[in-house]
């Protein structure tokens, strides 16, 4: 975790397994499906494959709903094959990180069985069990120990009957809270963290890992949220977003799972992080996590009203990166993305999908991320330049999270139903779910049999063997931004400075490494924008993702241009 730690100038690339490629014609990739395409992630360039969940999982949350943690979901193959997968990534130079969800388990995990089997079973407090609210009959409306909400639409507590109580599940109900308090669910936690390491993987990203510590009172009581109008729950986000023991939580894990272990990657998902708080969490004399997932940049489409959908605004968007590459210049590091499995494609969000600038668009968005100062990751299709998919009404959507979230802004909130379609059609996770584009063929070359999820139909102009043979396309701009990063120590190493903060066109910054400094500019917009940068005339035009350069410091639509001096 020192000054030159290897992921600074490595590339990550995420897989989301159902959706990469399906080796068996069951409509599900898998991961032979992954290892079948080994060759075109090493052609890529990239250094870390982090996998999403493969474990056993009922699937209520597509894998996210663990109920086995040491061992592989049948649908996509068995321990030898994972055993198989990672041998192929590391003859390739490829490390293998797997998704860590530990803030809950599935409802079927052993561990809940036995948790819901009595009050008095010696696993009961592994998980968040709570009474109803004094003087009300367990399981009426509104008895629930907090008035939370959950991320996917209704109440975060659900009624057990058996034992008259209810469970705390932040997420789906069939996704009960972990209760982190309880040293010996710490304990297992860790003994399996250590037994995946023992296997030979690479380290970890650990989903919503801030979310793990709740602010319990005294007496065992969590608080109540703040409730807004027209909301039929509350934001519960203050008593477990970073909550109390946090840092004692990730300190702990660090000395028992990842000290003395070299080569390691650990990345922590934080929804509502602050940069002060990653400020802690990521430096190195702390050993936390070598870096977060921060989402501030990936909300700034959104206003106080939820189901409107704003346009960037591109001084917004400049500050929010900015203040992260400022806060985050001396003390620890910054993980940098556009896309992942619950976000929309950025080239349909923050660029223009369009034919006639999709692929420049795609290149510039590229350009921007990777040359900011931290370790890019890359979401599978990104580097093909993929975009949303055309849903029609809700029953075209799989993602347990739109449907929630429709159903309660229909029927509890009412709002119409075009108006939350508008919002899911441009922000929903299936977005980034519809199956890798490898090929023009039926499908897409994702399956020969029923995709679990369509393929998006503009596969037949976008996959991945038409743009490995065209030295112009995404995917060859992509393999070069990489490429760059370990050639170019400016990349990985050099200081950040925003340039032009109040343009609303131009995305312009320099990086300075020693005798070198690069100079990055990217059009966000559709029509020409003028830039004025004084001391650039003359340098080296390192990269440029139209046929044309610039003329003069007129950039075309959607143009993205690096330039090198020597200083």
């Amino acid at each position: 975790m020192g000054s030159e730690a290897w992921w600074k100038t490595a590339v990550v690339y995420q897989i989301y397994p159902r959706s990469f490629a399906d080796s068996d014609g069951d409509g599900m990739g898998d991961l032979r499906g992954v290892i079948d395409h080994l060759d075109h992630l090493a052609e890529l360039g990239v250094d870390v494959l982090w996998l999403s969940p493969v474990y056993p999982s009922p699937q209520d949350d597509n894998g996210y709903d663990i109920s086995d943690y040491q061992n592989i979901e049948p649908l996509f193959g068995d321990l030898a094959t994972f055993d198989e997968l990672l041998a192929g990534a590391h003859e390739r130079g490829m490390k293998i990180v797997m998704d860590l969800v530990v803030n809950h388990s599935s409802d079927e995990h052993q561990w809940f069985l036995e948790s819901r089997s009595s009050k008095d079973n010696p696993k009961r407090d592994w998980y968040w069990w709570r009474p109803a609210r004094p003087g009300m009959e367990p399981g009426a409306p509104g008895a629930e120990p907090t008035n939370w909400g959950s991320v996917f639409g209704g109440s975060s507590w659900e009624f057990d009957e058996k034992t008259g109580e209810y469970y705390l599940h932040l997420f789906s109900r069939k996704q009960p809270d972990l209760n982190w308090e309880n040293p010996e669910v710490r304990q297992a936690v860790y003994a399996m963290m250590r037994w995946w390491l023992d296997r030979g993987v690479d380290g970890f990203r650990m989903d919503v890992i801030n979310m793990i510590s709740k602010a319990v009172g005294a007496d065992g009581s969590l608080p109540d949220g703040r409730l807004s109008v027209g909301s039929a729950y509350a934001d519960g986000s203050a008593a477990f977003i970073g909550g109390p023991r946090l840092h004692e939580f990730l300190q702990e894990m660090h000395r028992e799972v990842f000290a003395g272990r070299d080569g390691l990657l650990t990345v922590g998902e934080m929804p509502g992080v602050t940069v002060e708080e990653a400020r802690l969490h990521t430096d190195p004399e702390r050993h936390e996590v070598d870096m977060v997932f921060q989402f501030d940049h990936v909300w700034v489409d959104r206003g106080p009203d939820p189901w409107l959908v704003i346009p960037l605004q591109l001084t917004a968007l400049k500050a929010i990166l900015g203040r992260w590459q400022a806060g985050l210049a001396d003390v620890g590091w910054n993980s940098l993305y556009w896309n992942n499995h619950d976000q929309p494609r950025v080239v349909s969000r923050y660029g223009d999908d369009s034919p006639a600038h999709r692929a420049a668009s795609a290149k510039m968005l590229g350009t921007v991320l990777h040359l900011h100062r931290g370790t890019p990751y890359i979401y599978q299709g990104e580097e093909l330049g993929m975009t949303n998919y055309p849903f029609g009404g809700i029953d075209e959507f799989r993602d347990i999270e739109a449907r929630g979230q429709y159903r309660q802004a229909v029927e509890l909130e009412g709002r119409t139903p075009e108006e939350v379609l508008t919002v899911l059609r441009a922000r929903g996770r299936d977005n980034a779910r519809t199956p890798m584009q490898w090929d023009d063929s039926p499908n897409g070359g994702f399956s020969t049999g029923t995709p679990w999820l369509p393929v998006n139909p503009n596969h037949t102009l976008i996959n991945a063997k038409e743009q490995r043979g065209d030295q112009d396309s995404v995917f060859h701009w992509y393999r070069r931004l990489v490429e760059l990063r370990k050639t170019e120590p400016a990349v990985a190493h050099g200081d950040f400075t925003m340039l032009l903060p109040h343009h609303e066109r131009l995305y312009a910054f320099t990086r300075r490494h020693e005798n070198t400094e690069l100079l990055v500019i990217g059009n966000f917009s559709g029509e020409p924008a003028q830039a004025a940068i004084d001391g650039w005339d003359g340098a080296e035009l390192l990269l440029n993702n139209l046929v044309y350069p610039p003329e003069g410091w007129n950039l075309a639509p959607w143009q993205a241009v690096v330039y090198r001096r020597s200083v």
